[in-house]
């Protein structure tokens, strides 16, 4: 998401495209939020924020909360997966999508997604 937003990034072209062609709704974990809200506003300043704020309040993504059930799930993805290390905002991605039972995962860490085993599929088909 934070490609999306930031021009000068080496993935900007293809995050963009990805955004503007899905023909799905794109949802994001609000601990995906977080973390991008402060990636942009550190590096990118209050008007990029603003801006992507904006892109929020459109209704261009789907906010999936973290729910009760999903902080175990996670606790034990950063457990099982403590040597890549996956964090707490990346397993929540796994938990959404496992508990929405959603087989695409849209990401540029493919190092971390690729080797992830979630409990409904095999493996994450990765975009872009």
């Amino acid at each position: 998401m934070y490609a999306y937003v930031d021009a000068d990034d080496r993935h900007h072209a293809e995050s963009l495209d990805l955004l503007l062609h899905h023909p799905g709704p794109l949802v994001v974990p609000v601990l995906v939020i977080t973390e991008v809200v402060y990636l942009i506003g550190s590096r990118l300043g209050p008007d990029a924020e603003v801006r992507f704020l904006g892109d929020l309040a459109a209704g261009d993504f789907t906010i999936a909360p973290v729910m009760a059930g999903d902080w175990l799930r996670i606790a034990e993805l950063v457990s099982r997966y403590r040597d890549l290390p996956l964090g707490t905002v990346d397993s929540s991605v796994v938990a959404t999508a496992e508990r929405l039972r959603i087989n695409r995962i849209a990401t540029l860490d493919r190092r971390h997604f690729s080797i992830v085993r979630p409990n409904h599929i095999d493996s994450f088909e990765l975009l872009p």
